[in-house]
């Protein structure tokens, strides 16, 4: 019998690759559907203002827990995420009918929020933003967005860990901004949060639902929504006076959960969607989903990067998460492209230019 943190290992490649499969599915339907958000999607600055949404967005929702606006971020999330559940549905039901199922996970979200409905709610989220972004995003974009939101994430968590915060006021509102990942068939994220803070704390599970619990480790690679990374609200008893070390290891044996960025299992599959759309590599006989070789090796850098982070997390070694995903994944790309015969000028998307 696997220890129970790997066999949470495989749980989490399981959902990022349910998002990233989930997106390539998707990809066909929403080009079909004409949900393209851009005109001109091998413009790069559409990753600029990307870019500059996320920290926008990381600077309204800090200071809404500031000021005690916790439930307005909270409706805020559950409202994205019935929205784009809806996208998801849409794409195998008629758009009316999808509306009933996409409620019903916003309405799940706000009555019973416990770790599986956020994991699904997740990664149908994930998916419809991943495919979203995927099919908007030509090659040289999607490349610039997960390029220069790698080197953000590593700043706001080594850096300036501005993150933290960020995770701390996330972490309480139950919200599919990251998957939660138990390591026990008793683990419930409800009942742990509605535990006395001394009780919690005797048995390894903080009343914060991240705490003792080791989501400080894998939500060092916790992305607030599908975007920057928030560090784990786990180490906010140090971080909340600013000398938190996300270097510093923690017992594995602590740990009721994994909790992991939404953020980290979307935007790496963005670069998926993108070589899925624009990429002339030809197709793969693969049922059910639309795939070529940049594609294929894209996912598998992505999960190679994954495997390095959960094995640095299972250490106990907390570690930003877009960085090695990202890299994985824009190597995967690259390499995938050469060997389908695809110029590399061509597939950074710069044939045009150069």
């Amino acid at each position: 019998m696997f220890p129970r943190e790997y066999r949470g290992v495989a749980v989490v490649v399981g959902l990022f690759l349910a998002v990233q499969l989930g997106a390539l599915a998707l990809v066909p339907e929403f080009t079909e559907s004409g949900y393209q958000a851009v005109d001109d999607p091998e413009n790069p600055t559409n990753s600029l203002l990307y870019i500059a949404a996320i920290v926008v967005m990381t600077g309204l929702m800090l200071a809404a827990f500031r000021y005690d606006l916790d439930q307005a971020i909270r409706l805020l999330i559950v409202g994205v995420s019935a929205w784009l559940s809806w996208y998801v549905f849409s794409a195998v039901v008629p758009p009316l009918a999808a509306v009933a199922p996409a409620v019903a996970v916003g309405a799940a979200l706000l009555v019973h929020p416990e770790w599986y409905v956020i994991d699904a709610a997740g990664v149908l989220m994930g998916a419809g933003a991943a495919g979203l972004f995927g099919i908007s995003f030509g090659p040289l974009p999607a490349l610039v967005l997960l390029s220069l939101l790698a080197v953000y994430d590593a700043i706001s968590v080594y850096g300036t860990e501005h993150m933290l915060s960020l995770a701390e006021g996330v972490m309480d509102l139950n919200i599919p901004v990251v998957l939660v990942i138990p390591l026990s068939l008793s683990y419930s994220l409800l009942g742990e949060q509605s535990e006395p803070e001394g009780d919690a704390a005797d048995d390894g599970a903080g009343d914060d639902g991240a705490g003792d619990d080791g989501a400080g480790d894998d939500t060092a690679d916790r992305d607030a929504g599908v975007g920057p990374e928030a560090d784990p609200k786990a180490d906010r008893d140090d971080s909340a006076d600013g000398g938190a070390d996300v270097s510093e290891p923690t017992d594995i044996e602590d740990r009721d959960a994994f909790f992991i960025g939404l953020g980290d299992a979307v935007i790496p599959t963005v670069l998926v969607a993108s070589a899925a759309t624009f990429s002339p590599a030809a197709n793969l006989s693969v049922p059910l989903i639309g795939i070529n070789l940049p594609a294929l090796l894209a996912m598998g850098g992505s999960l190679a990067g994954l495997l390095v982070l959960m094995g640095w997390v299972v250490k106990g070694r907390p570690h930003a998460g877009l960085p090695l995903l990202n890299g994985g994944a824009i190597g995967g790309y690259l390499i995938g492209s050469v060997a389908a015969g695809v110029p590399l000028i061509e597939a950074v998307g710069l044939a045009g230019v150069v």
